[in-house]
């Protein structure tokens, strides 16, 4: 089960407003106890160093909850688009998150 549950955003972001109660919902029917750790990254250099994708990034314990995401390079201030096989989305899908709180490997989209 996760320990450490990041999301990363910065002012403005619409999108990690809509995801802070929801991902609240999907910790408490996954009954883990972690708290949510709300990190603004202010500058591209914190973006840069952070390897912040766009708003809203969801980590758990210190992965980023999209597969893949580990490879990518394209760092910044942005929005960010998460490619699901329902399409684009401005939040991770319900099942990438579940599946990082488990600690599960084997995410799918």
């Amino acid at each position: 089960m996760a320990s450490r549950i990041e999301l990363l955003y910065f002012d403005g972001c619409p999108s990690y407003e809509a995801l802070v109660p929801r991902l609240g919902e999907l910790m408490s029917e996954a009954d883990v106890g972690a708290d949510i750790e709300l990190r603004r990254v202010e500058t591209p250099a914190d973006a840069e160093s952070e390897r912040f994708l766009g708003f809203p990034t969801l980590r758990v314990d210190g992965i980023d909850v999209e597969p893949g995401a580990g490879e990518r390079e394209d760092f910044g201030l942005k929005c960010r688009l998460y490619r699901t096989s329902s399409g684009l989305s401005p939040v991770p899908p319900d099942e990438w998150i579940r599946s990082a709180v488990a600690g599960r490997n084997d995410q799918v989209d």
